[in-house]
């Protein structure tokens, strides 16, 4: 438990985060509602959900992008998409499991990131951006689920080691 020992002065939001980050902790603690900072503590606890929106988004972009070179590139599949798809698809997983009322969000997101993810996979393959669908060719089930790979049958054997 963090035991932070007032000093007579709170510490402002503005002047040290961190700080003003474990009084505000002790106060509830102590039960000292009445000397919180509630417009900014309020804030705070708001940004923690736009926070996790932000990682699946990122997430989603990132295992997009990876899923795309690995159908439109199957000659140069590497051991890093294959652990890259896993890693996005078993953190995105966790975030869902600790916050199950964004369970749609990926979905919501997905035209979005589709076409971020897109214009990355044409300049990270200098394959043209009309050589990879428009829009997104999968559905989210398929690109969450921890066993798809779009495109061609692969083994392990036949991957790029890095």
């Amino acid at each position: 438990m963090n035991k932070i020992y007032r000093k007579q002065q709170l510490t402002p939001y503005e002047a040290d985060y961190a700080q003003w980050c474990a009084e505000q902790g002790a106060l509830l603690r102590e039960g000292r509602l009445s000397d919180l900072d509630r417009d900014n503590l309020a804030e705070e606890i708001e940004s923690l959900g736009r926070s996790d929106k932000r990682e699946i988004a990122s997430r989603l972009g990132t295992l997009l992008l990876h899923l795309l070179e690995w159908e439109f590139q199957a000659e140069r599949r590497k051991a890093g998409w294959l652990l890259t798809i896993r890693e996005q698809r078993f953190q995105i997983e966790d975030l869902l499991d600790e916050s199950p009322s964004l369970k749609a969000y990926p979905g919501r997101r997905l035209g979005r990131e589709f076409k971020i993810a897109r214009l990355k996979a044409a300049d990270e393959t200098g394959l043209r951006e009309g050589n990879f669908p428009a829009d997104c060719p999968y559905s989210i089930r398929e690109i969450l689920d921890h066993d798809y790979f779009p495109g061609t049958p692969w083994s392990s054997d036949q991957l790029i080691r890095e």
